[in-house]
């Protein structure tokens, strides 16, 4: 559909991202038939960036004994080649060595677990689907995996209020499927939904494509049932809108990446499953233009736009020389990905028709393609949440999940693109232009310690100048927790730590992420 041709009524929104298995075994394959490099020489974490271990327990007979009786021998998994997958992110920038992986069905038995383990000073790390990009998924040493991937229970869904209640392990978009026969949605939506869990969603903060239209999940979750490390059972499983009782003692879960508590159970409001949906993909030949446009997108399309993303050239030359894919308009040095959805397919059908017409005739606007049927919504939405898959098939990919002010949005990429490694191949800029998270991103053939030192730390203080946010959506995990002072004060840092001492004074719950060394 050219431009000016007429918006018509669409469906409903497809899921168009990466659906693989909800298993990290599974991403593990995916990734590792992918990328050029030879599994066998991957470094571990320890020897690649150089980190001590902690003065934890090493898992004995005697403690795999106790797993055994507790869990039984199906869901105690030992082995090398049965936990690669497990201790390896899907970047493959994290290797840890863990030797058992859990898998609890009940909030008891995580509670059973962590009592354990907290009593032998035995390290735990919690794991979802493990679609984590800073290391928090995976151990870093030998600490004990636990997975929440056998608790994904849908409980309850109230149809008055529109709360979901569930299982820390219910993958994103099962869940989300799930509340879809009751007209209701899930208020996040992430390339990996296919993998991801909700409780990982929820330890991390997940932000993806839907922050512009419903907010992060510290609104949108309403309760959170959690077990400390010392087994004790947290109950804040409110599924009220309103409880004004104390502290909210659940948002102390959402977004500490399991360093403070495992998740196991969550209330979350639901919003109603739009009736109309539609994607425009434009192409703009300036930054400036971006900002213009999008300053127009926010005023004739502000309640009913669901989605603003961005991507430069760059990044959709990878996409479509990676995965085969094909963009639906003409080459453009920027591009613009919206999505409206609303309860009346002809009142969105005028407004998106009009800012179109505007945005065209004010030149801001070079090239557009409108679609609601689903296939070819599913098509566009494939160029922008398949991008890090694209990145990865380069050899290796180097991702900075960062949230800047919108002046300076695109900025990053062009100021730090002329000080990189020569080895690198590419130097992109994509993401959430509607809430000011960018994903700068650099590939190369392979991995190359040369090109993270002229990375990093410069990417984090030039974010720390211009007064953004180093972690927009995947938290700091193990990769970003020695740079927390360019974003967080000496005084906050601390804060934490106290936090931390006092609800983990072992330190066994996800030791080595979040807090600096």
């Amino acid at each position: 559909m050219s431009l000016r041709e007429s918006v018509t009524q669409s469906s409903s929104r497809i899921n168009s991202g990466v659906n693989v298995s909800a298993t990290p075994a599974a991403l593990y394959n995916l990734h590792t038939q992918s990328s050029p490099h030879n599994t066998d020489k991957w470094q571990s974490t320890e020897s690649r960036y150089n980190v001590q271990r902690g003065k934890f327990s090493a898992v004995s007979e005697y403690d795999l004994k106790f797993f055994q009786e507790l869990l039984g021998p199906h869901r105690t998994v030992l082995g090398e080649k049965e936990l690669e997958g497990h201790n390896t992110d899907w970047l493959c920038t994290v290797r840890g060595e863990s030797s058992v992986l859990l898998k609890p069905k009940t909030t008891e038995e995580v509670s059973t677990i962590l009592s354990y383990c907290n009593q032998h000073q035995l390290a735990v790390c919690p794991q979802g689907g493990n679609t984590g990009m800073v290391g928090g998924s995976v151990p870093v040493f030998d600490e004990v995996i636990l997975s929440t991937a056998l608790m994904n229970q849908v409980e309850s869904v109230d149809t008055w209020s529109g709360v979901v209640t569930c299982q820390a392990g219910c993958v994103l978009q099962t869940l989300d499927q799930h509340v879809a026969q009751y007209g209701l949605m899930i208020p996040l939506d992430l390339g990996a939904k296919g993998s991801c869990h909700i409780g990982g969603n929820i330890s991390t903060n997940a932000g993806g494509l839907r922050v512009l239209r419903y907010g992060s999940l510290h609104g949108s979750v309403l309760g959170v049932e959690a077990v400390l490390a010392s087994g004790e059972v947290v109950d804040c499983l409110s599924s009220l809108k309103k409880d004004n009782t104390g502290y909210d003692l659940k948002h102390l879960f959402i977004g500490s990446e399991g360093t403070l508590g495992i998740v196991t159970r969550v209330a979350i409001n639901c919003p109603h499953r739009p009736a109309a949906v539609s994607v425009a993909f434009l192409g703009l030949q300036s930054f400036e233009d971006v900002l213009s446009t999008y300053k127009i997108v926010r005023h004739q399309l502000g309640e009913i736009l669901s989605s603003c993303e961005f991507m430069d050239k760059s990044t959709l030359d990878c996409v479509e020389k990676n995965l085969k894919l094909t963009s639906p308009i003409n080459k453009y040095p920027f591009y613009l990905l919206l999505e409206t959805s609303g309860s009346n397919g002809d009142h969105d059908e005028e407004k998106l028709n009009k800012f179109l017409e505007l945005t065209f005739d004010l030149g801001l606007v070079k090239d557009g393609t409108v679609a609601t049927e689903p296939s070819k919504v599913a098509n566009i939405w494939r160029l922008r949440e398949r991008i890090i898959e694209a990145f990865k098939l380069d050899g290796c990919a180097y991702t900075y999940d960062i949230s800047l002010p919108l002046p300076s949005f695109y900025k990053v990429v062009e100021d730090l693109g002329q000080t990189l490694h020569p080895d690198v191949l590419s130097v992109t800029g994509a993401g959430h232009i509607g809430d000011g998270n960018i994903h700068f991103t650099v590939t190369s053939k392979e991995f190359n310690q040369e090109i993270v030192e002229s990375i990093e730390p410069a990417v984090y203080e030039w974010t720390s100048k211009v007064n953004g946010s180093i972690s927009a959506e995947h938290g700091l995990g193990f990769l970003k927790r020695n740079y927390i002072h360019y974003s967080k004060s000496p005084s906050a840092v601390k804060l934490m730590k106290q936090i931390k001492a006092l609800m983990d004074p072992n330190g066994i719950l996800n030791p080595y992420k979040v807090l600096p060394d």
